[in-house]
């Protein structure tokens, strides 16, 4: 182990770098809890708008669906006569059920 302090990474702005230099091993270990704190809650926020765009797709699914067809069920594109169609689709047991949703459209 080297008797230097350790270099900072290129991407930690030199301003920071040197008020971390003047703090005690205590506030350095404070410090080092809190930008991983921080870290990790701006990594959640990020995923937030995705998270809420998943979930109104699944909320627009459910409006659409019809009352015949269980909550478990997946969207599933079947190619029939060059055509391409979506069908809900689950399982009961060990059967496969389907029911016809509408044709895929090309412009999607």
């Amino acid at each position: 182990m080297s008797n230097s302090p350790p270099t900072p990474p290129q991407n930690v702005p030199s301003g920071i770098a040197e008020k971390l230099a003047d703090q005690s091993p205590d506030v350095l270990r404070d410090i080092a809890r809190y930008a991983d704190e921080l870290a990790e809650h701006r990594e959640r926020e990020a995923q937030l708008p995705e998270q809420d765009e998943q979930d109104e797709d699944v909320e627009a699914e459910a409006a659409d669906r019809p009352d015949d067809v269980p909550s478990k069920a997946t969207i599933t594109v079947k190619e029939i006569n060059d055509h391409r169609y979506y069908y809900w689709q689950w399982r009961e047991g060990e059967t496969i059920k389907s029911k016809y949703k509408g044709p895929v459209n090309s412009d999607e």
